[in-house]
C-alpha cells in the first residue's frame, strides 16, 4: 500500500459518499457505501484508511491500526533515493590503497548507497589491468553490493555501478 498523501486519512474522517474497498487480506470488496465500510471496519476491530484521494471513489483498505503507520513509514524510507559515490583509482594502485578503497566502498555500501568504481588508465596495457582490479573488487564486495551494470571499459578508464544489497 502506497500513501500518496502526507496525512493518514481513516474511519470518520473519510468523506466520501462511497469507496472502492479493499479487505484485510488484500480481496477485493469493489464498491461500498462510506457508512457500511465503517460499519465492517467496527465489527472486524480494524481501521478504514483511504490510500489515496486522487480517483473517484477514492480507494479505501481496511488494515489494523498499527499497520497504517508502519506502511506509512515504511513508503517514506523506500522514497528516499539512492546517492551514487563514485570512489576513483588507478591501474597502478599499492595494496594498502586498494585495501583502503575497498572498505571506502564497503562503508557506502553499507549506508545503502551505490558505489560508482572508476579505474583510471594510461594507454592499452593499463586497461586490462584496471579490468582484473574492478573484477577484484567486485569479488571482495559481494557480501556487500552486487553490480548493477557490466564492467564498462573506455578509453582513458573502466568502470562499473555496484548496488548495495537489499536487506
Amino acid at each position: 500500500m502506497v500513501l500518496e498523501d502526507k496525512k493518514v486519512i481513516k474511519n470518520e474522517k473519510i468523506k466520501a459518499i462511497e469507496v472502492q474497498l479493499t479487505g484485510i487480506n488484500g480481496e477485493d470488496l469493489g464498491i461500498v457505501p462510506t457508512a457500511e465500510a465503517l460499519q465492517m471496519a467496527k465489527q472486524l476491530k480494524v481501521d478504514l484508511v483511504c490510500t489515496s484521494l486522487y480517483s473517484s471513489p477514492p480507494p479505501c483498505q481496511l488494515i489494523s491500526a498499527g499497520a497504517a503507520k508502519q506502511n506509512k513509514q515504511q513508503s517514506k524510507k523506500s522514497d528516499k533515493p539512492v546517492k551514487i559515490k563514485e570512489i576513483r583509482l588507478t591501474a597502478n594502485i599499492e595494496d594498502h590503497d586498494y585495501e583502503t578503497k575497498k572498505n571506502q566502498a564497503e562503508r557506502i555500501l553499507q549506508s545503502h548507497n551505490a558505489v560508482l568504481l572508476v579505474v583510471k588508465t594510461q594507454g592499452s596495457k593499463e586497461s586490462a589491468k584496471a579490468k582484473t582490479i574492478i573484477e577484484e573488487l567486485l569479488r571482495d564486495l559481494q557480501s556487500s553490493g552486487k553490480a548493477k551494470t557490466g564492467i564498462q571499459v573506455s578509453g582513458k578508464q573502466s568502470m562499473v555501478q555496484i548496488d548495495p544489497l537489499n536487506e
